[in-house]
């Protein structure tokens, strides 16, 4: 288990901050989405504000914005992460769509969830609710990557070539709202 990364944190300040789990796509899968990407893009033109390859990731676990991020925060939510034993699971992206919200953001993601990834979501979820660490998700998970936002118009979900995700970690990640290029893995821990 890698400890917290609280550099930063120490001070609250006039910055926005948000603070979520993640699975982090290793750099093959990373480029096999933005090949992905590209080609849905590329056969569609939806106009919109592409997401760069090295911002993708699947949340887990939604924890908030804050203004002045505490560091008991970021404490509490890695001693929860630390606790959690799910093993290794294979993640298959095999589905393009979009969400019908203001932002209209296209994703990729899975037709089924693998059990792995619904025992990563509840442990993990059920570990930070006994941390006294309030989670701002929802309540199911809906697994995807999203790769595009401001699309002119949804994309109807369709099938995709799968792409297969080895995963055997997961990731705290902080991000500095209205920074480009700022997301900071605070934390990863490994499944076992």
């Amino acid at each position: 288990m890698q400890q917290p990364d609280l550099a930063g944190f120490a001070a609250p300040d006039n910055s926005l901050h948000r603070l979520f789990f993640a699975l982090w796509p290793p750099d093959d899968v990373r480029h096999d989405i933005a090949d992905a990407a590209s080609r849905l893009l590329r056969d569609h033109e939806p106009g919109g504000r592409r997401i760069g390859s090295h911002r993708y990731h699947l949340t887990l676990q939604f924890l908030g914005d804050y203004a002045g991020l505490p560091p008991s925060l970021v404490e509490q939510a890695s001693a929860a992460a630390a606790s959690i034993t799910v093993a290794p699971f294979d993640l298959v992206l095999d589905r393009a769509g979009s969400f019908r919200n203001r932002s209209i953001p296209w994703w990729l993601g899975c037709e089924a969830m693998p059990d792995g990834l619904r025992q990563l979501w509840d442990s993990l979820g059920s570990a930070l609710a006994r941390s006294g660490v309030r989670v701002q998700s929802g309540k199911a998970l809906v697994p995807h990557v999203t790769m595009l936002r401001d699309a002119r118009e949804p994309l109807p979900a369709r099938a995709i070539e799968p792409l297969h995700w080895p995963v055997d970690s997961f990731v705290l990640i902080h991000s500095e709202l209205g920074a480009r290029n700022a997301y900071t893995q605070v934390g990863r821990w490994p499944l076992r």
